[in-house]
Protein backbone atom coordinates (compact mmCIF):
# COMPACT_ATOMS: atom_id res chain seq x y z
CA UNK A 1 0.00 0.00 0.00
CA UNK A 2 2.91 2.02 0.44
CA UNK A 3 4.51 1.78 -2.77
CA UNK A 4 0.92 2.51 -4.25
CA UNK A 5 0.75 5.77 -2.52
CA UNK A 6 4.12 6.94 -2.98
CA UNK A 7 3.07 6.35 -6.76
CA UNK A 8 -0.35 7.76 -6.94
CA UNK A 9 1.06 10.97 -5.34
CA UNK A 10 4.02 11.12 -7.56
CA UNK A 11 1.93 11.06 -10.75
CA UNK A 12 -0.35 13.39 -9.40
CA UNK A 13 2.75 15.73 -8.25
CA UNK A 14 3.90 15.63 -12.03
CA UNK A 15 1.42 16.53 -13.84
CA UNK A 16 0.28 19.61 -15.86
CA UNK A 17 -3.02 21.40 -15.72
CA UNK A 18 -4.20 24.73 -17.56
CA UNK A 19 -5.13 27.61 -15.62
CA UNK A 20 -7.34 30.66 -15.77
CA UNK A 21 -7.69 33.24 -13.60
CA UNK A 22 -11.26 33.79 -13.84
CA UNK A 23 -13.63 30.62 -14.15
CA UNK A 24 -15.17 29.92 -17.32
CA UNK A 25 -18.70 29.35 -18.06
CA UNK A 26 -20.11 26.09 -16.61
CA UNK A 27 -20.16 23.33 -20.09
CA UNK A 28 -20.12 19.96 -20.60
CA UNK A 29 -16.82 19.56 -21.05
CA UNK A 30 -16.03 20.87 -18.12
CA UNK A 31 -18.09 18.83 -15.75
CA UNK A 32 -17.20 15.54 -17.55
CA UNK A 33 -13.29 16.08 -17.11
CA UNK A 34 -11.18 13.56 -15.14
CA UNK A 35 -9.77 15.98 -12.37
CA UNK A 36 -7.98 15.72 -9.16
CA UNK A 37 -4.33 16.69 -7.09
CA UNK A 38 -1.85 15.48 -5.17
CA UNK A 39 -0.25 16.85 -1.67
CA UNK A 40 2.55 16.93 0.63
CA UNK A 41 2.64 18.84 3.89
CA UNK A 42 4.85 19.23 7.30
CA UNK A 43 4.45 20.47 10.52
CA UNK A 44 4.17 20.03 14.14
CA UNK A 45 2.32 19.45 16.91
CA UNK A 46 1.93 20.42 20.43
CA UNK A 47 -0.28 20.12 23.82
CA UNK A 48 -0.90 22.93 26.39
CA UNK A 49 -0.69 20.64 29.33
CA UNK A 50 2.79 19.49 29.48
CA UNK A 51 6.15 18.97 27.08
CA UNK A 52 6.21 16.38 25.17
CA UNK A 53 9.84 16.71 23.57
CA UNK A 54 9.65 18.68 19.21
CA UNK A 55 6.37 16.28 17.60
CA UNK A 56 7.05 16.70 14.04
CA UNK A 57 3.69 15.73 11.41
CA UNK A 58 4.19 15.48 8.03
CA UNK A 59 1.86 13.60 5.41
CA UNK A 60 0.18 13.86 2.05
CA UNK A 61 -2.83 13.05 -0.09
CA UNK A 62 -3.86 12.25 -3.38
CA UNK A 63 -7.19 12.43 -4.76
CA UNK A 64 -8.94 12.09 -8.57
CA UNK A 65 -12.71 12.83 -9.21
CA UNK A 66 -14.15 11.00 -11.84
CA UNK A 67 -17.82 12.27 -13.62
CA UNK A 68 -19.78 9.41 -15.09
CA UNK A 69 -23.62 9.46 -16.06
CA UNK A 70 -25.51 12.43 -15.95
CA UNK A 71 -23.76 14.70 -12.95
CA UNK A 72 -22.41 11.61 -10.74
CA UNK A 73 -19.16 11.45 -9.77
CA UNK A 74 -17.03 9.09 -8.08
CA UNK A 75 -13.92 10.34 -6.19
CA UNK A 76 -11.62 8.42 -4.64
CA UNK A 77 -8.40 9.65 -1.51
CA UNK A 78 -5.57 7.78 -0.38
CA UNK A 79 -4.39 9.66 2.64
CA UNK A 80 -0.80 9.26 4.83
CA UNK A 81 -0.02 11.07 8.31
CA UNK A 82 2.23 10.94 10.84
CA UNK A 83 4.17 12.04 13.36
CA UNK A 84 6.93 11.56 14.80
CA UNK A 85 8.64 11.90 18.43
CA UNK A 86 11.73 11.78 19.18
CA UNK A 87 12.77 8.95 16.56
CA UNK A 88 9.36 6.74 16.95
CA UNK A 89 6.72 7.39 14.60
CA UNK A 90 3.52 7.17 14.49
CA UNK A 91 1.26 6.76 11.47
CA UNK A 92 -2.07 5.92 9.58
CA UNK A 93 -2.73 4.66 5.60
CA UNK A 94 -6.10 5.51 4.75
CA UNK A 95 -8.51 5.27 1.62
CA UNK A 96 -11.76 6.49 1.02
CA UNK A 97 -14.56 6.82 -1.95
CA UNK A 98 -17.31 9.79 -2.00
CA UNK A 99 -19.98 9.00 -4.71
CA UNK A 100 -22.29 12.07 -4.99
CA UNK A 101 -24.83 13.73 -7.45
CA UNK A 102 -23.47 17.65 -8.15
CA UNK A 103 -25.09 20.51 -10.25
CA UNK A 104 -21.87 22.95 -9.87
CA UNK A 105 -23.65 25.50 -10.20
CA UNK A 106 -25.94 24.67 -6.89
CA UNK A 107 -25.37 21.85 -4.88
CA UNK A 108 -24.08 18.07 -4.43
CA UNK A 109 -25.08 15.27 -2.52
CA UNK A 110 -23.67 11.76 -1.53
CA UNK A 111 -22.02 9.60 0.98
CA UNK A 112 -18.81 8.02 1.46
CA UNK A 113 -16.55 5.24 2.82
CA UNK A 114 -13.49 4.98 4.32
CA UNK A 115 -10.93 2.56 5.78
CA UNK A 116 -7.48 3.46 7.85
CA UNK A 117 -4.96 1.14 9.12
CA UNK A 118 -2.11 2.14 11.67
CA UNK A 119 1.48 2.07 12.52
CA UNK A 120 2.66 1.79 16.13
CA UNK A 121 5.86 3.31 17.43
CA UNK A 122 8.36 -0.47 17.24
CA UNK A 123 4.85 -2.16 16.63
CA UNK A 124 3.25 -4.47 14.43
CA UNK A 125 2.33 -4.29 11.07
CA UNK A 126 0.15 -1.68 10.21
CA UNK A 127 -3.35 -3.95 10.17
CA UNK A 128 -2.66 -4.77 13.93
CA UNK A 129 -4.98 -1.33 14.67
CA UNK A 130 -7.28 -0.33 11.31
CA UNK A 131 -11.05 1.53 11.43
CA UNK A 132 -13.28 2.42 9.23
CA UNK A 133 -16.39 4.82 8.84
CA UNK A 134 -19.51 6.16 6.48
CA UNK A 135 -22.05 8.49 6.65
CA UNK A 136 -23.70 11.32 4.61
CA UNK A 137 -21.85 14.26 3.01
CA UNK A 138 -23.20 17.51 0.82
CA UNK A 139 -22.06 20.76 -0.61
CA UNK A 140 -24.10 24.03 -1.37
CA UNK A 141 -22.93 26.65 -3.66
CA UNK A 142 -23.58 30.63 -3.30
CA UNK A 143 -21.12 32.42 -5.53
CA UNK A 144 -17.70 32.71 -4.43
CA UNK A 145 -18.86 30.67 -0.97
CA UNK A 146 -18.78 26.40 -0.51
CA UNK A 147 -20.96 25.10 2.52
CA UNK A 148 -19.68 21.26 3.45
CA UNK A 149 -21.57 19.09 5.52
CA UNK A 150 -20.46 15.60 6.26
CA UNK A 151 -21.36 12.57 9.26
CA UNK A 152 -20.28 9.32 9.83
CA UNK A 153 -20.54 6.34 11.82
CA UNK A 154 -18.01 3.74 12.60
CA UNK A 155 -15.70 1.40 14.54
CA UNK A 156 -12.44 0.51 14.81
CA UNK A 157 -10.26 -3.02 15.45
CA UNK A 158 -6.96 -3.70 17.61
CA UNK A 159 -6.74 -7.77 17.19
CA UNK A 160 -6.06 -9.54 20.26
CA UNK A 161 -7.61 -6.69 22.04
CA UNK A 162 -11.50 -7.64 22.92
CA UNK A 163 -12.97 -4.10 23.40
CA UNK A 164 -15.60 -2.77 21.34
CA UNK A 165 -15.00 1.09 19.64
CA UNK A 166 -17.91 2.75 18.37
CA UNK A 167 -16.54 6.33 15.89
CA UNK A 168 -19.28 9.07 14.94
CA UNK A 169 -18.74 12.65 14.48
CA UNK A 170 -20.11 15.69 12.39
CA UNK A 171 -17.87 18.50 10.83
CA UNK A 172 -18.58 21.35 9.14
CA UNK A 173 -16.64 23.34 6.46
CA UNK A 174 -17.05 26.77 4.93
CA UNK A 175 -14.85 27.63 2.00
CA UNK A 176 -14.57 31.20 0.92
CA UNK A 177 -13.08 32.49 -2.61
CA UNK A 178 -11.51 35.79 -2.29
CA UNK A 179 -10.34 35.15 -5.91
CA UNK A 180 -10.57 31.85 -8.04
CA UNK A 181 -7.51 30.94 -7.18
CA UNK A 182 -7.38 32.37 -3.69
CA UNK A 183 -9.51 30.00 -1.31
CA UNK A 184 -9.56 30.28 2.90
CA UNK A 185 -11.30 27.61 4.86
CA UNK A 186 -12.89 27.33 8.32
CA UNK A 187 -13.77 24.41 9.53
CA UNK A 188 -15.70 23.10 12.61
CA UNK A 189 -16.11 19.39 14.27
CA UNK A 190 -17.33 17.33 16.52
CA UNK A 191 -16.05 13.72 16.94
CA UNK A 192 -16.98 11.01 19.65
CA UNK A 193 -14.98 8.00 20.09
CA UNK A 194 -16.97 5.19 22.68
CA UNK A 195 -15.49 2.19 24.44
CA UNK A 196 -16.63 -0.31 26.13
CA UNK A 197 -15.04 -3.40 27.75
CA UNK A 198 -16.26 -5.94 30.14
CA UNK A 199 -18.46 -3.55 32.58
CA UNK A 200 -16.56 -0.30 31.44
CA UNK A 201 -17.96 2.40 29.06
CA UNK A 202 -16.02 5.67 28.56
CA UNK A 203 -16.55 8.37 25.80
CA UNK A 204 -13.35 10.31 24.40
CA UNK A 205 -14.91 13.86 23.10
CA UNK A 206 -13.09 15.81 20.60
CA UNK A 207 -14.16 19.39 19.52
CA UNK A 208 -11.61 20.07 16.66
CA UNK A 209 -11.35 23.34 14.90
CA UNK A 210 -9.28 24.38 11.81
CA UNK A 211 -8.50 27.33 9.91
CA UNK A 212 -6.85 27.14 5.60
CA UNK A 213 -5.68 29.14 3.67
CA UNK A 214 -4.68 28.07 -0.32
CA UNK A 215 -2.97 29.91 -3.03
CA UNK A 216 -3.03 28.28 -6.76
CA UNK A 217 -0.37 29.95 -9.04
CA UNK A 218 -2.12 31.59 -11.81
CA UNK A 219 -1.21 29.56 -15.47
CA UNK A 220 0.49 26.62 -13.55
CA UNK A 221 -1.10 23.59 -11.20
CA UNK A 222 1.00 24.04 -8.24
CA UNK A 223 -0.83 25.49 -4.88
CA UNK A 224 0.76 26.44 -1.62
CA UNK A 225 -1.31 26.35 1.53
CA UNK A 226 -1.18 26.81 5.67
CA UNK A 227 -3.31 25.04 7.93
CA UNK A 228 -3.63 25.57 11.77
CA UNK A 229 -5.94 23.01 13.47
CA UNK A 230 -7.01 22.90 17.36
CA UNK A 231 -8.43 20.20 19.26
CA UNK A 232 -10.01 19.72 22.62
CA UNK A 233 -9.74 16.15 24.27
CA UNK A 234 -12.34 15.48 26.95
CA UNK A 235 -12.84 11.72 28.42
CA UNK A 236 -16.40 11.41 29.97
CA UNK A 237 -14.96 9.89 33.47
CA UNK A 238 -11.91 12.58 34.08
CA UNK A 239 -12.64 16.10 35.19
CA UNK A 240 -9.33 17.64 32.50
CA UNK A 241 -9.02 17.56 29.09
CA UNK A 242 -6.26 17.96 26.45
CA UNK A 243 -5.88 20.54 23.85
CA UNK A 244 -3.66 19.64 21.38
CA UNK A 245 -1.83 22.21 18.31
CA UNK A 246 -1.11 21.11 14.65
CA UNK A 247 0.27 24.00 12.48
CA UNK A 248 1.08 22.49 8.39
CA UNK A 249 2.13 24.03 5.57
CA UNK A 250 2.30 22.30 1.94
CA UNK A 251 2.46 22.01 -1.60
CA UNK A 252 0.04 21.06 -3.73
CA UNK A 253 -0.30 20.13 -7.91
CA UNK A 254 -3.52 19.83 -9.80
CA UNK A 255 -4.53 18.21 -12.75
CA UNK A 256 -8.02 18.82 -15.02
CA UNK A 257 -8.85 22.07 -13.12
CA UNK A 258 -8.34 25.63 -14.48
CA UNK A 259 -8.24 27.35 -10.39
CA UNK A 260 -9.21 26.60 -6.72
CA UNK A 261 -12.95 27.60 -7.74
CA UNK A 262 -13.25 25.35 -10.92
CA UNK A 263 -11.15 22.51 -8.55
CA UNK A 264 -14.36 22.69 -5.95
CA UNK A 265 -17.24 23.32 -8.10
CA UNK A 266 -15.90 20.08 -10.55
CA UNK A 267 -13.45 18.11 -9.57
CA UNK A 268 -12.23 16.52 -5.88
CA UNK A 269 -14.13 18.82 -3.95
CA UNK A 270 -14.61 16.01 -0.81
CA UNK A 271 -12.38 15.22 2.17
CA UNK A 272 -12.14 13.51 5.34
CA UNK A 273 -11.37 14.42 9.23
CA UNK A 274 -7.72 13.75 9.94
CA UNK A 275 -7.33 13.97 13.65
CA UNK A 276 -3.80 15.95 14.98
CA UNK A 277 -2.39 12.72 16.60
CA UNK A 278 -3.15 10.37 13.97
CA UNK A 279 -4.98 7.89 15.78
CA UNK A 280 -8.89 8.07 16.53
CA UNK A 281 -8.31 7.43 20.51
CA UNK A 282 -5.59 9.57 20.94
CA UNK A 283 -5.93 13.06 19.45
CA UNK A 284 -9.11 12.92 17.75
Amino acid sequence: MKTFLSSVCLAALTTSAFAADALAPVDETVIRQVSGYGEIYGGGVWFDEFDEGDIWAYGGAARVNVPFAERWNAQGDLTVDAIDIEGNRLHSIGGALHLNWRDPASYAVGGFAEVKTYGLPGGGPDQDIWDWKVGPEAQAYFGNVTIYGQAYYGGLEVDGIPVDVDLMGIRGVARYFAQDNLRFDAELGFHRVNLTQGGTDADLDVVALALQATYRFTDTPWSVFGRYQYENVSISEASDSLDLHKFSVGLRASFGSGTLLDEDRNGATMDTYRPNFVLPFVGG
